[in-house]
This record gives C-alpha cells, sequence and structure tokens, in this order.
C-alpha cells in the first residue's frame, strides 16, 4: 500500500446504539490493524474518550440520553480532545443532518449503512493531513 495512510495501531472509538452497527465496524477496522473500543451511547462514549484517547471517533446521531450532535460537542469544545476527528453516522442523508454536525465540529459525515471501503476511507481521509488551511 504505497502512499496510503498506515492504519495499524490507529485507535478508533464507534458510538452507535446499533450493537450490529458497531460490531459491523469493529470487525472492518481491526481487519485494517486498528485498535477499536465501542460505545453505545454518547454518555459512555465520553467516557471512552478520556481514558482511550481515540485517535478518530465515529458517533451516531441517532441515539438515547445524549445524541450524536452533543456527543461531538462535547468533544470538540474539551481543550485535550479538540482535534480529534469525529465523523457523524446516521441512516439519514439529509442536507440539514450534514450542515449541523459540521456546525458541532464533526469532520465527516458516512451514511448507514456503509460499506468497508466507505468505512476505511472516512478513517483515512479524517487522519489525513488537513489541506484547508485556517489563516484570515
Amino acid at each position: 500500500m504505497p502512499d496510503e495512510l498506515d492504519l495499524r495501531g490507529t485507535r478508533v472509538l464507534v458510538v452507535d446504539d446499533s450493537k450490529t452497527i458497531r460490531r459491523s465496524a469493529e470487525v472492518l477496522l481491526t481487519k485494517v490493524g486498528c485498535e477499536v473500543r465501542l460505545a453505545e451511547d454518547g454518555f459512555e462514549a465520553l467516557g471512552k474518550v478520556v481514558s482511550f484517547k481515540p485517535d478518530l471517533v465515529f458517533v451516531d446521531i441517532m441515539m438515547p440520553r445524549l445524541d450524536g450532535y452533543h456527543t461531538c460537542a462535547l468533544i470538540k469544545n474539551n481543550p485535550q480532545f479538540k482535534d480529534t476527528p469525529v465523523v457523524m453516522l446516521s441512516s439519514k442523508d439529509g442536507l440539514f443532518d450534514r450542515a449541523k454536525g459540521r456546525l458541532v465540529g464533526a469532520r465527516l459525515y458516512l451514511s448507514k449503512p456503509f460499506t468497508a471501503d466507505e468505512l476505511i476511507g472516512a478513517v483515512r481521509a479524517s487522519l489525513a493531513p488537513s489541506s484547508s488551511t485556517e489563516s484570515p
């Protein structure tokens, strides 16, 4: 895999209330060498972000107790984790959801169900050096 971002050892947290989605993502990410942790809601995710210190977080939008938007905002508002890329997961592919995800700091938006290529592509895109600069 020349010129490809090596994913071995990449720490990924997958947050989704669907066990099927969590397990699918875990299997796909583990196959490419990622170290994966799972959480089933935003509250559980916040604790794992602190203890696991992931390189990337996938978070479902629609979850009980603490939804993905609030989870993402809380991660991004913490100075220690503000640079951790967050990818929103949703079964809805709406413009409003994408815009709201961007507003709370999500780097990408991935529609469910996702393919292995889409999931791995999102990891690579999230961890690649950003091409955009934030200079005035």
